[in-house]
């Protein structure tokens, strides 16, 4: 575990020296200016980045379709950047309506079409949907879509017109047609800190007194069904949640098994998954937005074994709990699964709570030599349990910041 915490230490230690070293500054130095960098156009049917447009490494999956009289239409914000044609067949100024993000994105990239090509603009042809024109769960349903042309309609500027799309910082861009170029964006709670919910209120776990309760019901303090590194089942104690609104809706996976048990959870959520494999030594800790059917996850029935995902589906639930346990893993609804979100990488998000666990042991430790040591009272010291305030933990909060600012993408979700 020290290790483990050392190489973490060491390894945000060396991303802040780069970061250090490759900083602008007076006077000469190191560095030498280089020229613009050339911008290769992407290909015919090409996306960026090569996942497709739901994985989280791209835009992530729809939260579901929005309407004038939802209350979500009103985060959605008009565009009337003068710089950008909008097409608006309909004649609604639909597709002038979008996210924040998305209009960000938009924004930089007319600026990059004008300064690549004179004279020139960028045209949306398609943006928020509220026809139901596209396909079902299309991100143009969520203002998070946009389908872009240049204002002269060359179609042998579109690979370049992607490419710039890309440059603008579009989560996922595809040469889509010879007519257009797609560009998509990730939700506006996806950002790392917002999107750290793991399970809803009515998962239930199963806790030491052999009682199975509602994730809502649960309390820092109880100890709960888990899995330690030797692959056995325990009771692990809740230190505290990662994240906690009885309150909030949010879009959650549901992992069906074949035998009928169904996990609920965020998308960022980590689980532990087997592709092939039925061994316990073959899962992994990996992200619930990366199960297919076919894929392998543990189930706990008096003894752990390996259940076949037959359905992946996606609803909207209400709460958000994220328990962090001594562990790091829980069984929610008889089925494994991390503590921990965000990170795709269960030792090092395991190994960056390391204090947490350090201040229960001292916590606890000072608290049966104070019961010892009073003499007003001679009984044992008991676990105290408590109801966690709600929002999520200003440590988790912290290390999501970090993890977003410099571990490689590969390791980030901000889904």
């Amino acid at each position: 575990m020290l290790s483990s915490v050392m190489n973490l230490l060491h390894y945000i230690s060396f991303s802040l020296y780069l970061g250090l070293v490759s900083s602008c500054g007076p006077g000469r130095g190191p560095i030498r200016r280089r020229g613009p960098r050339k911008i290769l156009p992407l290909i015919y049917k090409q996306h960026e980045p090569n996942f497709s447009e739901r994985a989280l490494a791209a835009s992530g999956l729809p939260d579901g379709k929005i309407s004038r009289e939802d209350s979500e239409f009103r985060k959605l914000v008009p565009n009337y950047n003068p710089d950008i044609i909008f097409k608006d067949e309909e004649g609604t100024g639909a597709d002038r309506i979008m996210t924040q993000r998305c209009k960000e994105k938009l924004n930089t990239l007319a600026i990059s079409v004008m300064n690549q090509w004179a004279g020139l603009r960028l045209r949306v042809t398609e943006g928020w949907d509220e026809e139901s024109h596209h396909t079902k769960d299309s991100l143009h349903y969520e203002g998070r879509a946009v389908d872009i042309t240049t204002s002269d309609r060359d179609r042998s500027k579109y690979g370049l017109l992607a490419s710039l799309a890309v440059e603008a910082g579009f989560d996922w861009v595809y040469y889509e047609s010879r007519s257009h170029v797609h560009a998509s964006c990730r939700a506006e709670s996806a950002e790392p800190g917002k999107n750290a919910g793991c399970f809803p209120s009515d998962s239930r776990v199963k806790i030491s007194t052999g009682e199975t309760i509602l994730m809502s019901q649960l309390r820092v303090g109880d100890s709960v069904q888990a899995v330690n590194t030797a692959g056995e089942l325990v009771y692990s104690e809740v230190l505290l949640f990662l994240d906690r609104d009885p309150e909030q809706v949010k879009t959650f996976l549901n992992l069906e098994t074949e035998s009928g048990s169904v996990l609920s959870l965020t998308s960022s959520h980590l689980v532990h998954v087997s592709t092939s494999c039925t061994e316990l030594s073959c899962f992994q800790a990996t992200y619930a937005g990366s199960v297919e059917p076919g894929h392998f996850i543990l189930v706990s029935e008096n003894s752990l074994h390996p259940e076949k995902v037959v359905k992946v589906s996606v609803s909207r639930l209400k709460g958000v709990y994220a328990p962090l346990t001594y562990t790091g893993t829980l069984v929610v609804e008889n089925i494994v699964a991390s503590s921990y979100a965000i990170i795709d990488n269960q030792s090092i998000a395991h190994a960056s709570f390391a204090p947490v666990r350090w201040a229960t042991i001292l916590k606890s430790n000072l608290k049966h030599l104070w019961v010892s040591m009073s003499s007003l009272s001679t009984s044992e010291p008991r676990t105290e349990r408590s109801v966690p305030p709600n929002g999520v933990h200003w440590y988790a909060n912290i290390l999501y910041t970090i993890a977003g600012n410099i571990l490689p993408n590969h390791l980030v979700s901000s889904r």
